[in-house]
């Protein structure tokens, strides 16, 4: 599997991450980035680091640290909230508003039956997304997400809770659809640096966008 660098220095790398792989190995087995931590090397001593997390299915810009100092710094960075992501989504329907603040408190659940999952809760931590609309195609809508916190599924939960518009081919919080995948990409990432330039990169969007009507539309 080709995994594209999108922004590389002597302490990070950005990777475009394909839509379907693990950060790590799955308790069943099966392929995960880790898998490419040492071709990911690139000519250093040690393998990269995972900074953040990217779900499984999504797709996009995904930071690795390159030697444990600047892991530390790129953590501090993350709970410091200095980090900008936009994230592109095609959700189910036609969103009519233009744009919008997504706010709820998120708490897991979960159970036997269904495993586990965020809910909206009162009790949950406080997540904010901005969100705006970039175009209507043939019923689906595509949305740029620009989220304010870091909590788990927090995009996925505030498509589905919040517009009350699920994203497409979400197996939780939307309806799984034979042969598709979650239509969410991280399509860019800025981390600022005191003494260096800042980290930014971009991926461009995967081609399922195309295959639904959004080929060349990003940015509305």
């Amino acid at each position: 599997m080709n995994i594209p660098i999108l922004f590389e220095d002597g302490e990070a790398l950005v990777i475009d991450k394909p839509a379907g792989l693990p950060l790590e190995t799955p308790r069943r087995g099966g392929p995960a980035l880790s898998d490419h931590f040492e071709a990911l090397k690139l000519g250093f001593h040690r393998p990269p680091a995972i900074v953040h997390r990217l779900d499984t299915d999504t797709s996009g810009c995904l930071l690795l640290a390159r030697n444990p100092k600047a892991l530390k710094r790129f953590n501090r960075a993350f709970e410091d909230r200095q980090v900008t992501k936009r994230y592109l989504g095609i959700v189910a329907g036609e969103v009519a508003e233009e744009e919008g603040t997504i706010t709820l408190a998120l708490s897991k659940v979960s159970s036997e039956k269904q495993g586990w999952r965020m809910i909206p809760a009162r009790a949950g931590k406080v997540s904010v997304t901005l969100w705006r609309r970039i175009a209507v195609v043939n019923g689906n809508s595509l949305l740029e997400f620009r989220p304010e916190t870091g909590r788990t599924h927090q995009i996925r939960v505030h498509a589905a809770s919040g517009l009350d518009a699920p994203l497409l081919g979400d197996p939780l919080y939307g309806q799984r659809q034979p042969h598709a995948r979650m239509m969410l990409h991280a399509a860019d990432l800025t981390i600022p640096r005191e003494a260096k330039d800042d980290i930014a990169a971009s991926a461009p969007p995967p081609p399922e966008f195309a295959e639904l009507g959004f080929a060349g539309i990003t940015d509305g």
